[in-house]
């Protein structure tokens, strides 16, 4: 088969690439690297979408408008973002979810103990599993040919040009082509080269748990790199999360992560704090703590909370390490019980009394402690205590391709005409760094949506430009 849109990748965006192509009336080839039922790639690990709503929605309260979201992407970001394209993907974030309905995916209100989401993000029901499945579902159904365990090696380009796509010894090719393949996440010695070796003589990467799919190596990435593809983004920015440092080394997903942060103290190997727990509300901080995490020494890091914290926040899926004081605490975790004592009684000493509100920038702070906590701010001094030893996990990496409105691959500055990008290959053009959640399944949907809309469109054009020669 030879398609008029070729679409290479498995999750999010390149379904929905592959379902516009083929409402628009291109014929269409995905093609999955991994088997079927790894299908899906980070997507289904997903749970909602960030959505921007003038006034309340099914599963949605209050209104979320485009300012607002500007203004917190502007915020994690730091200003590293394209304004045009995130405040694109921010107007899709608030039309497209009729569409999804279309193809079978429903939504519901947020999770009990999902911090402060009911208003800005629609929960996926039954999870990103379940939006996949669905739009898997609705592309077989349109005619849309589907091939796993299709890993694509390399693709030839010409001139900027897309030409074709080799999946082992077999040639494909296609009038269009969208790359939506992720980024580098799960090839570690990318990951090694980027972060390289730090002060203390380690390779932090080699501590590194990937949240999502193995299958996510940048093979296409580094050969558009490689072949003059406009680049953008820093190989080491990603969205790194401090999971459970029990969690396996691929697809631990949500369950993995450890939500209590700012309910409690952080700590690293040398029973130190070494960043403000209470910054800001979780959804917008907590993809900052894998990138923390990965800075201290052995890339480890302690969340410490007591029985005040239990109960407030989405349970992980391994149980934290208990005890009945906090040398108790110290010892279980393998750390020096007296540096431990002395930065838990600091912290405690200079917690202030205030009105505790964790659905609210409260008035619970610290005084005269380096680093503060801002927010939330309570003493830990109630038993039982609780422990979870933390590593970097890293969910997708921000190294990409550069593109426009089009979702065109761009080279020398020039947008290709028959070559399209969306999702992880893409982010960092919107992402710089930070993260806030729900986003990444914006910019997957939304530039997903689009590339399909440009690829099948230039497809079609190209075959009716035959027809009449």
């Amino acid at each position: 088969m030879n398609p008029d849109v070729l679409v290479i990748g498995g999750g999010n965006a390149a379904l929905c690439a592959a379902l516009m192509a083929r409402e628009t009336g291109a014929s269409v080839l995905l093609l999955e690297a991994a088997p079927r039922e790894w299908r899906g790639g980070n997507s289904g690990h997903t749970r909602n979408l960030r959505c921007m709503h003038e006034a309340p929605q099914d599963v949605l309260t209050d209104a979320y408008l485009e300012e607002e979201y500007w203004q917190d992407l502007l915020k994690v970001t730091g200003g590293q973002t394209n304004e045009a394209l995130a405040r694109l993907t921010i107007r899709a974030s608030g039309s497209c979810r009729d569409w999804m309905r279309r193809h079978g995916v429903r939504f519901q209100p947020s999770l009990s103990g999902t911090l402060h989401l009911s208003r800005t993000n629609a929960f996926f029901m039954g999870g990103g599993k379940a939006l996949v499945n669905a739009y898997y579902r609705s592309a077989e159904k349109l005619g849309v040919a589907i091939r796993y365990d299709a890993a694509v090696d390399r693709i030839e380009i010409d001139q900027g040009q897309f030409i074709a796509a080799w999946v082992g010894d077999e040639r494909i090719t296609a009038s269009t082509c969208v790359l939506a393949a992720g980024g580098f996440e799960s090839n570690r010695q990318w990951l090694r080269e980027a972060w390289g070796q730090n002060e203390r003589g380690e390779w932090p990467a080699d501590n590194f748990l990937i949240r999502g799919t193995r299958y996510n190596r940048g093979v296409l990435l580094k050969q558009l790199l490689q072949a003059g593809a406009d680049a953008i983004g820093d190989a080491t920015q990603a969205h790194m999360v401090a999971i459970d440092a029990r969690a396996p080394l691929y697809d631990g997903g949500i369950c993995t992560r450890i939500d209590c942060v700012s309910l409690g103290v952080v700590l690293n190997r040398d029973g130190q704090r070494f960043y403000d727990e209470g910054e800001d509300f979780w959804p917008k901080r907590y993809a900052i703590w894998g990138r923390l995490v990965a800075q201290q020494a052995g890339q480890l890091g302690y969340s410490i909370i007591d029985a005040k914290a239990a109960g407030r926040f989405m349970p992980p899926v391994f149980p934290g390490v208990r005890a009945d004081t906090l040398p108790e605490l110290a010892q279980k975790l393998g750390l020096d019980g007296e540096r431990f004592m002395q930065t838990l009684n600091d912290y405690n000493a200079a917690c202030q009394s205030g009105n505790f509100d964790h659905t609210v920038l409260d008035d619970c702070c610290t005084v005269g402690l380096t680093p503060a906590k801002t927010h939330w701010a309570r003493t830990i001094d109630t038993a039982p205590f609780f422990a979870y030893a933390l590593k970097p996990g890293v969910t997708f990496t921000y190294l990409g391709l550069k593109t426009d409105a089009s979702s065109a691959v761009h080279f020398d500055g020039k947008p290709s005409a028959n070559l399209f990008v969306a999702g992880e290959m893409m982010a960092g053009n919107v992402l710089g760094k930070g993260y806030t959640a729900g986003v990444g399944m914006s910019i997957g949907t939304a530039f997903g949506r689009i590339a399909g809309t440009q690829a099948a469109r230039s497809a079609l054009r190209e075959e009716g430009h035959h027809a009449n020669a």
